[in-house]
């Protein structure tokens, strides 16, 4: 039976530093930029979105706690026996591998979205910061990013995850978790954070333009902040807005991404010149952008449904693959 909803707890922002810094691309526009004025910010969950694996259960099933007593921890959160914080501990506190050598197998288990590297290359030549923000731990994914991507570019995309502790013989892996709440990392409030760090950063009378790429049901919370909302077709994201109506856009890879980013930067350079409010603007996302207040905190499981609250309190347990009818995207 699974526990009562809990209602996240306020935060100390000051152990976290969580705004989007201020670009590191080259200042001189690039030949293949678009050259609108909107700001936009781009975020995107790592597992199952930029790669179509989950670098932990790699980890896990390989040098850890392995397949089956993954599985029977899987169930554990979907049930709600236990929190998703404490498996999680138990996970990474089963792996007995050296940092470099447990990377070894990440190199050829992972597989990443075609297209990204090529959607990266977009957002660099246009001045969109690009951030992951994940459940997972840091080191760990930049540097499958480094791996996969190369350094150079690997640089210009900020990661907002969980840090960890690992010793040098790999025998104790710890998270560090970054928000003192039931998952570890609340993602809502990364994005909360992050549109209020950006806005300050804007020109005046520009207001920047979320996007939010992602694949599970555990992306929802984040995805609520995003003026516009990306989900993987054919995974529970996309089910899930297609069942209670939630505009997104479906995506079979970054390719799909960037044409649509592509012609809404260029929807909004012609209705608003990047003045005020993006022409595609988020009603849920607006009440963030008048928040004054760095204590704020959503209190999302008091007013949404129990099946979404269950899915906001264990998230690894609605992104497995289940093919079903396309349906009918909401594109916002």
């Amino acid at each position: 039976m699974a526990p009562s909803a809990v209602i996240p707890q306020p935060l100390d922002f000051s152990k976290a530093d969580l705004k989007v810094p201020k670009s590191t691309f080259n200042d001189n526009a690039s030949p293949n930029s678009i050259g609108t004025k909107r700001k936009i910010i781009c975020f995107s969950d790592f597992d199952g979105t930029i790669f179509m694996q989950d670098t932990g259960h790699v980890l896990f099933d390989s040098h850890g706690c392995g397949p089956e007593r993954r599985e029977v921890l899987d169930q554990q959160i979907k049930t709600g026996e236990r929190s998703f914080k404490e498996v999680s501990e138990e996970m990474w506190g089963s792996l007995n591998v050296p940092f470099e050598d447990g990377f070894e197998v990440m190199k050829t288990a992972l597989d990443i979205d075609v297209d990204f590297q090529k959607f990266h290359r977009f957002c660099i030549d246009n001045d969109i910061p690009f951030n992951v923000i994940s459940a997972g731990l840091k080191p760990i994914l930049r540097r499958v990013l480094d791996q996969f991507l190369g350094e150079e570019d690997s640089a210009h995309i900020e990661i907002v995850a969980n840090e960890a502790e690992i010793n040098t013989p790999g025998t104790e892996w710890k998270p560090v978790w970054l928000h003192e709440c039931d998952l570890g990392h609340d993602k809502a409030l990364s994005i909360q954070e992050a549109r209020a760090a950006a806005k300050l950063e804007c020109d005046d009378g520009t207001i920047p333009l979320i996007v939010f790429i992602g694949d599970g049901v555990s992306d929802l919370p984040a995805a609520r902040q995003a003026d516009i909302l990306f989900a993987r077709r054919g995974l529970r994201l996309e089910e899930y807005c297609i069942e209670n109506k939630i505009a997104y856009i479906p995506f079979d890879t970054f390719a799909d991404i960037q044409k649509e980013v592509e012609a809404i930067m260029r929807e909004d350079q012609q209705k608003t010149g990047g003045l005020g409010l993006p022409a595609r603007s988020n009603p849920r996302a607006n009440i963030w952008r008048r928040i004054s207040s760095r204590n704020a905190i959503p209190l999302y499981l008091a007013a949404t449904p129990a099946r979404e609250e269950k899915m906001f309190l264990w998230p690894e347990a609605f992104s497995e693959y289940q093919p079903k009818g396309q349906g009918i995207p909401l594109t916002a």
